[in-house]
This record gives structure tokens, C-alpha cells and sequence, in this order.
């Protein structure tokens, strides 16, 4: 991986990854009302932890995101702990949220997908 590029990922669900379909994979769309921030997460296990009981539990189906983002962009946003070890994020703020995809390289990738066990 290119040391000028930081990966992030992010757990989503199943509207959210549909918007991002329709961008071609290079976008996130604009937050909702009553989302300020937008918050992909540094690592793939704390991102598998909320797909898992967080998207799955709400929709029946989460998956788990990578994409590259210049790492010049990035520095502006400390990373957040917000729990465990793991538990780290940055908190991108939604107005900030075009120049987070203005600086993205290449493709939104789905690496990891969840559904509910069937009853």
C-alpha cells in the first residue's frame, strides 16, 4: 500500500452500501438529518463487531467496506478512541464529507458481507 494513502473501513448497511453502488463505488452519500459526523473506523475487526451487531440486528444484513484516502487529508481528523483497543475511528465531520470522497483512490470495496441466520 502507498505510505501517501490511509485505509479505512467502514461497516454498513444495506440503503447506505445501495447509494454507494450508485456512485460506482467512489462516493459516500451526504449524511441524514441527525448525522453529523461521518465515522469509518481504523481497522476491519472493530468494523466486523458493529456490522455484526449493529446492521445485521437493525436490517438483517451488514457489510464490512475498504477504501484509500490521501493521507494528506486525513491528518486533519485525530483518530478517536472510543472504547477498547480496538475501538478506534475518525470522526469526519458532514460538511467535510465531499472532500473526504474528493480524496478517495480507487474504489469503495466490500470486503466482508452478514446476514441473519436464517430461523
Amino acid at each position: 500500500m502507498d505510505s501517501d494513502l490511509t485505509t479505512l473501513f467502514r461497516p454498513t448497511g444495506p440503503e447506505e452500501i445501495a447509494l454507494v453502488r450508485k456512485s460506482g463505488f467512489r462516493r459516500w452519500p451526504p449524511r441524514l438529518a441527525g448525522q453529523p459526523i461521518f465515522y469509518p473506523v481504523t481497522n476491519r475487526e472493530y468494523a466486523i463487531q458493529i456490522a455484526r451487531d449493529w446492521n445485521v440486528k437493525e436490517s438483517g444484513y451488514g457489510c464490512i467496506t475498504r477504501f484509500h484516502v490521501r493521507a494528506s487529508f486525513m491528518t486533519r481528523y485525530p483518530i478517536q478512541k472510543v472504547g477498547g483497543a480496538l475501538h478506534t475511528e475518525w470522526w469526519i465531520p458532514a460538511d467535510d464529507l465531499d472532500g473526504l470522497n474528493d480524496n478517495i483512490v480507487g474504489l469503495i470495496e466490500i470486503i466482508d458481507e452478514f446476514t441473519r441466520e436464517p430461523v
